[in-house]
């Protein structure tokens, strides 16, 4: 751990003894062990909020991807709707109505020829 070993630390421990003395130094020995519990539970948060931020960054790309889905519906809801406004706009009901009247006529002109048909010869020819 940071390249000093058993050597180091009791000379290290021998030096806070005379320094700090022999009362103090169990208790700075704990704030010690307390700051780094405290910075270990810092460093773990610390990582769980950027693993929150990926999945956030994850969730804002399905979210783009719906988005994009919907405005294609959208598009295409539109290009279905125009068409079917033109189909319901009057001068398309108008032509309808103009074409079944043909119809009807050519239906009526047909059956009064058919008529006339069955007639004998002298009731088609006035003359």
């Amino acid at each position: 751990m940071f390249g000093i070993g058993m050597p180091e630390m009791i000379m290290i421990l021998a030096i806070a003894l005379v320094v700090i003395g022999p009362k103090r130094l169990p208790d700075l020995a704990k704030s010690l062990g307390r700051a780094l519990g405290e910075f270990k539970k810092a460093t773990r948060d610390f990582k769980e909020s950027l693993e929150i931020d990926e999945d956030f960054k994850e969730l804002k790309d399905v979210k783009k991807a719906f988005e994009d889905i919907n405005q294609d519906l959208r598009e295409a809801e539109s290009s279905v709707k125009a068409p079917m406004d033109d189909l319901n706009a009057p001068s398309f009901q108008e032509t309808e109505k103009a074409r079944a009247k043909d119809e009807t006529a050519e239906t009526q002109a047909k059956d009064a020829t058919a008529e006339a048909k069955d007639l004998p010869k002298d009731a088609q020819d006035p003359q």
